[in-house]
């Protein structure tokens, strides 16, 4: 599979495990709704106090399975890539272009960002390295 068509499956597809390496080396998951930005990259979103960030920020390497609207039965891919931890004030655009591709347009754009800030809500961006399945045989 292209990193391209790995780009396109995740225009529609937004369930998604995230996999990052924990300080003993074991792996770390956690459910996330992953979108793709308009370089091509992998945004999510976490609270700054959560594991998944500090797994990052000490060792970038991730993977990540995306599926389709059923867990059975779906399309699905595997990426695996480089994440980079965005923070403020760098990450509100990011975080508030996640918002729209997963929730739409809100009414009120300034109470979304409040709520991302009180939150701690900040930006995980990945560079896909390699997309899966790839052909068995």
């Amino acid at each position: 599979m292209e990193i391209s068509d790995a780009q396109t499956f995740l225009i529609d597809n937004h369930h998604g495990v995230l996999v990052a390496r924990k300080k003993d080396g074991s792996l770390q998951m956690t459910l996330v709704s992953p979108v793709i930005d308009a370089e091509g990259k992998v945004i999510i979103t976490a609270r700054d106090s959560t594991y998944k960030v500090k797994n990052i920020k000490r060792d970038p390497r991730i993977s990540l399975l995306v599926y389709g609207d059923k867990f059975n039965g779906s399309n699905y891919i595997q990426v695996d890539g480089k994440a980079e931890v965005i923070e403020h004030p760098r990450a509100m655009d990011i975080v508030l272009d996640w918002h729209r591709q997963i929730r739409g347009v809100p009414d009120n754009w300034n109470d979304i960002r409040k709520k991302t800030l009180s939150e701690g809500r900040i930006a995980i961006r990945v560079t896909i390295e390699k997309a899966g399945p790839q052909s068995r045989g």
